[in-house]
C-alpha cells in the first residue's frame, strides 16, 4: 500500500516529508513521514535513528505550515 492509499482510506494528509506530532505514548513527539508500509505510516521521530510504523489515525496529528510557525 502507499501514502496515496492511506490518504484516501483514512482521509488524512499523509505525505512524504510531512511533519506530525505523535501523542500515543503520553508525551508529544515530533517526527517526519518517510513513507508507508502496508496500511501504516513510516515515521522517524526527531532524535531517533530508526523508523517506526504508526497507524494513520491513532495518536497522530498532521502538522501544516501554520502549526510549524512557517509562512505568512
Amino acid at each position: 500500500m502507499s501514502l496515496e492509499y492511506i490518504r484516501k482510506a483514512y482521509n488524512v494528509p499523509a505525505k512524504r516529508g510531512g511533519r506530525v506530532e505523535y501523542t500515543g505514548d503520553g508525551s508529544p513527539k515530533l517526527g517526519t513521514i518517510s513513507g508507508a508500509r502496508g496500511a501504516h505510516v513510516r515515521i522517524r521521530l526527531d532524535g531517533e535513528k530508526r523508523l517506526g510504523l504508526y497507524h494513520p489515525t491513532w495518536g497522530l496529528r498532521y502538522l501544516d505550515s501554520a502549526d510549524l510557525g512557517v509562512g505568512g
